[in-house]
């Protein structure tokens, strides 16, 4: 019986399944987004998740230099390294955890697999905080007719008393002339 193994093992001996997460950890820092089937992104996000908390700045020189050991120990893919330290890093040092989304896409025809798409959150352009900013003012509510009748209504007065100071403004010109 299998009481209280929680760990997915994808079919895959230790080390197949070690090599696996290693190599899809790469790909999704280094692609930002990868589709692969919903069982191995959810292994990988526990595995990714970890390695991409390691990446937030600190004081020490040396727990620096300790966290770039420890992701390329998991990684062993020197670019995949450089790429999470230089960018992903510093993108996501705000955020407090939750760095990757899965997202359902349907069933592979050849075998009947649930294909999911794993991302970076911070690195999608869709959801994004600039994206949620651009749909918030183009939301329309009800007070916004009514302030659009009262800004007509407004505006009209406005026009009336502009056509006054120009017709003054004429009379004053034809009194010099004169």
């Amino acid at each position: 019986m299998r009481h209280g193994d929680k760990i997915n093992n994808l079919g895959r001996k230790k080390a197949h399944r070690v090599a696996l997460l290693n190599n899809l950890a790469a790909q999704i820092i280094m692609h930002k987004r990868i589709v692969t089937t919903l069982a191995k992104a959810k292994a990988l996000r526990s595995y990714v998740e970890p390695l991409l908390t390691k990446t937030k700045k600190t004081e020490s020189a040396a727990v620096i230099t300790h966290n770039h050991r420890l992701a390329f120990a998991h990684l062993q893919n020197k670019e995949a390294v450089k790429e999470l330290f230089t960018v992903v890093g510093p993108r996501i040092a705000a955020r407090p955890g939750g760095y990757t989304r899965i997202i359902k896409l349907g069933i592979r025809p050849g075998d009947n697999a649930e294909k999911a798409m794993i991302e970076l959150v911070d690195f999608n352009d869709v959801y994004g905080k600039t994206a949620s900013t651009s749909a918030e003012t183009a939301k329309k509510t009800r007070r916004g007719r009514t302030q659009k009748k009262a800004d007509a209504v407004e505006v009209t007065p406005v026009v009336e008393a502009d056509a006054s100071e120009v017709s003054d403004d004429t009379t004053v010109s034809e009194e010099k002339s004169a």
